[in-house]
């Protein structure tokens, strides 16, 4: 349960992730179509069985969680982790590439810009053509355990897709989820069935997640988070074209352009602190700098250590828009998700009300 449990927060929380997720969305849902009938364990099991490890597509995302909608020329916006505050709002387009778990490309289209993640191997671009600026970051090779062989997730398990997104999800159905099954749709000019995950939780501020997957790959073609009292969804991600051949391999390599800015970061290999069971594990050792998971399920909270977070991100003038002040200091409270910066440079995060969160700090 401690992968499970560590994949279950939203990507963009965790160290890495924060630096080169800056999609995610989604797209009005295609006419109803008919399908063979399948339970919601045959789906799964397309899903676990999916083959696709390459492809390329493009995606479209709306993000409906209440908060103020900052454009790209905001003060602040460049390439890394500031980036990615004004894709908590508004739409957003970008082509995907990926070829295996290890190689991914993200192209973000802005208005007369174009802004580019690369990823290969254990080294990543972020590249934005406004001002002509890149950041190299590089991390050390993830200890693999032995059970989990190279190819089983997703395509570049990291970069925003559909199916990088449902897999999160998916990872930590337990007793606190109820899974069923909704008419099926058309995605991407693709007959897909609809997975709904409904959690069984009062704590947490999600209604619901319906995963379409595609009837013939098992692929996970959009993904719908809707909140409590929202009717449309409020964070979702969708493919709007999907060619499901291998992209050429020259998209995956990445080289400045001349006279372009380059910053070089390299990051730490962090990992989540197991955590077994239905217990609380909100206590983190005396001087750790790892993040921690407490709770259980929809209800888990994902704690930062003071100075895990990169300080482009607690100071990044786009952030400072969207906190508020609170006792001991800063929040960001949504329709979907609540963060709580304290003032000590800890971080809580979580898809739950700001009061778990402060209950959470307050324990530690």
């Amino acid at each position: 349960m401690s992968r499970a449990k560590q994949r279950w927060l939203p990507a963009v929380l965790l160290p890495f992730a924060v630096a080169i997720a800056v999609v995610f969305g989604s797209v009005q849902a295609g006419a109803t179509v008919s399908l063979p009938p399948k339970s919601a364990d045959e789906i799964l099991a397309m899903i676990a069985r999916t083959e696709v490890r390459a492809l390329s597509g493009t995606v479209e995302q709306n993000a409906a969680l209440g908060l103020p909608e900052l454009p790209a020329s905001a003060p602040g916006t460049g390439t890394g982790a500031a980036s990615a505050m004004e894709f908590l709002s508004g739409s957003h387009t970008a082509r995907v590439y990926a070829d295996g778990p290890l190689k991914a490309r993200l192209q973000v289209l802005d208005h007369l810009a174009e802004r580019d993640v690369v990823i290969n191997g254990s080294e990543a671009w972020l590249y934005n053509s406004k001002d002509n600026s890149a950041t190299h970051v590089t991390r050390p090779a993830p200890q693999m355990p032995a059970t989990e062989m190279p190819g089983e997730d997703p395509p570049a398990d990291g970069i925003p897709t559909p199916e990088a997104m449902a897999s999160r999800f998916l990872a930590a159905i337990d007793t606190t989820t109820e899974v069923t099954i909704a008419d099926g749709a058309s995605v991407a000019g693709r007959s897909a069935y609809s997975l709904v995950l409904s959690p069984r939780s009062t704590g947490t501020l999600v209604d619901s997640v319906s995963i379409a997957v595609d009837s013939q790959t098992g692929l996970p073609l959009r993904v719908e988070v809707r909140a409590k009292g929202q009717p449309e969804p409020a964070y979702s991600l969708a493919y709007t074209q999907l060619d499901l051949s291998r992209p050429d391999a020259a998209l995956f390599e990445f080289t400045p352009p001349q006279g372009a800015t380059v910053n070089e970061k390299v990051l730490p290999n962090v990992q989540a602190t197991p955590a077994h069971g239905g217990h609380d594990h909100s206590g983190q050792n005396p001087g750790s700098k790892v993040p921690a998971v407490s709770g259980q399920g929809w209800d888990s909270v994902l704690s930062l250590p003071a100075g895990s977070v990169p300080a482009e991100v607690t100071s990044n003038p786009q952030l400072s828009q969207m906190l508020h002040p609170v006792a001991g200091g800063r929040a960001v409270t949504s329709s979907l998700v609540s963060v709580l910066i304290l003032d000590d440079g800890r971080v809580y995060a979580g898809m739950v009300l700001l009061e778990r969160l402060q209950s959470a700090a307050a324990a530690q």
